[in-house]
């Protein structure tokens, strides 16, 4: 395999030199993931300047170790403060049950966890069937449409609004303040990125807080209200945690699969044949989804940190305290743990993704994220089977969520 001309990687000293911005990676990682799997599992990216692991069995080992977390050193509350520009997103960073370890993580995630259990989620099918069909009427008359305003952006965080009892005329202000801080993740965001992302922050708590003053007056059965009277043994979220908790959810509950849904158009249009045959039982539903899961993630770094001294790989130890990133993306086409990887075969045995993680970080909203790709492209593809590109979509600068800049189609 030739080496990306993007990218420099020095064997004496294990670094890669590979911008995250570069549009040629941008539009096709695994070209590089490829090339680093035949050459070195592990490197110290220089860009982002920690040691990184493409290979399934690191990153599936590591996502699980305890040796690794999320929190940092000092407690949850350590980064209060010392960004002064950024109080308000790190005051709701930090009681995120995303950031936290046990005991801490445990607590919060019993609390949230009975809302996101498959029976649970099971019951929305007919909501989200509902309004699959709703959204594709509002455009199918068209004859075209871009499919991520259009249909991968509301279907999901609408029905995560719902899930928490907050008005669906909502839906596209909780979807703007979510990526305003979701661009904090990126590669060296700006200024500009992160007075946006505080300023998100700050007006996304004083809703939540709204809100949770409405829900105590007058209690529902929607999510919101379930997270403000539970208890688990004789415990309940403060107001601080119930706020970092909703944020967190309303978040997670549409960014990652707005991402997969347009990535996952893009990749089964690629494919020969009538989409519908890949839709055509529960069962090639359930594997056609999971492969889109594996071979095009929406998210392709999360990053943990080293609690102890841990010999990553020979020659490699790592201090306490310092950050490892673990490439989600690379370790899902990983040839060492996948038959031809950049080979799309929904049912394939080896079947293992890493795309929700893995261990206790382990994604609580995976079960809802499966319902609603499952249900959203098979309408899709049901109810427009000549659908096809407008012209060939390019995916956005946003390493290391990757995702569509916009998704053009017609029929």
């Amino acid at each position: 395999m030739n080496r990306p001309p993007y990218l420099d990687y020095s064997a004496m000293t294990r670094v890669m030199r590979l911008d995250p911005h570069e549009p040629a990676f941008i539009n096709d990682p695994y070209a590089a993931y490829g090339w680093m799997h035949a050459t070195a599992p592990f490197v110290f990216w220089e860009e982002f300047g920690f040691w990184c692991l493409f290979g399934y069995d690191d990153v599936s080992r590591v996502l699980r170790d305890r040796r690794f977390g999320r929190e940092r050193p000092g407690g949850y509350m350590a980064s209060v403060g010392e960004r002064p520009h950024l109080a308000d997103f790190d005051r709701l960073e930090a009681r995120s049950m995303l950031e936290l370890e046990p005991p801490a993580h445990t607590r919060l995630r019993a609390l949230v966890n009975r809302a996101f259990v498959s029976r649970q989620v099971e019951r929305l099918r007919p909501r989200i069937e509902a309004f699959a069909n709703t959204l594709i009427d509002g455009f199918a008359a068209g004859g075209q449409a871009d499919l991520l305003p259009a249909f991968a952006t509301p279907l999901p965080s609408v029905i995560i609004a719902d899930m928490m009892g907050v008005d669906a005329a909502m839906a596209s202000q909780l979807v703007d303040w979510s990526n305003a801080m979701v661009a904090m993740y990126m590669h060296a965001p700006s200024p500009s990125t992160e007075a946006a992302a505080n300023a998100a922050a700050r007006d996304f708590a004083a809703f939540i807080r709204a809100e949770a003053a409405k829900r105590r007056a007058c209690p529902g059965d929607d999510l919101l209200s379930v997270l403000i009277a539970a208890r688990e043994d004789g415990d309940r979220l403060s107001d601080d945690e119930l706020v970092s908790s909703a944020v967190l959810l309303l978040n997670a509950g549409h960014e990652a699969t707005v991402h997969q849904t347009g990535n996952a158009v893009r990749c089964i249009l690629h494919q020969e044949g009538d989409p519908r045959r890949l839709f055509a039982t529960p069962e090639q539903t359930a594997a056609t989804v999971e492969e889109c899961l594996r071979y095009d993630p929406p998210l392709h770094m999360f990053t943990r940190i080293a609690y102890d001294w841990v010999d990553l790989a020979p020659g490699v130890a790592i201090e306490p305290g310092e950050c490892v990133g673990l490439l989600l993306g690379a370790a899902n086409n990983d040839p060492a743990a996948f038959d031809d990887p950049r080979r799309f075969m929904p049912g394939r045995a080896d079947q293992k993704n890493v795309t929700f993680g893995a261990g206790i970080h382990f994604c609580i909203g995976a079960p809802l994220a499966r319902l609603e790709l499952q249900i959203g492209l098979k309408t899709l593809f049901d109810r427009l089977p000549g659908l096809r590109f407008a012209y060939e979509p390019s995916y956005r600068d946003s390493y290391h969520f990757h995702g569509l800049d916009m998704l053009k189609v017609e029929w």
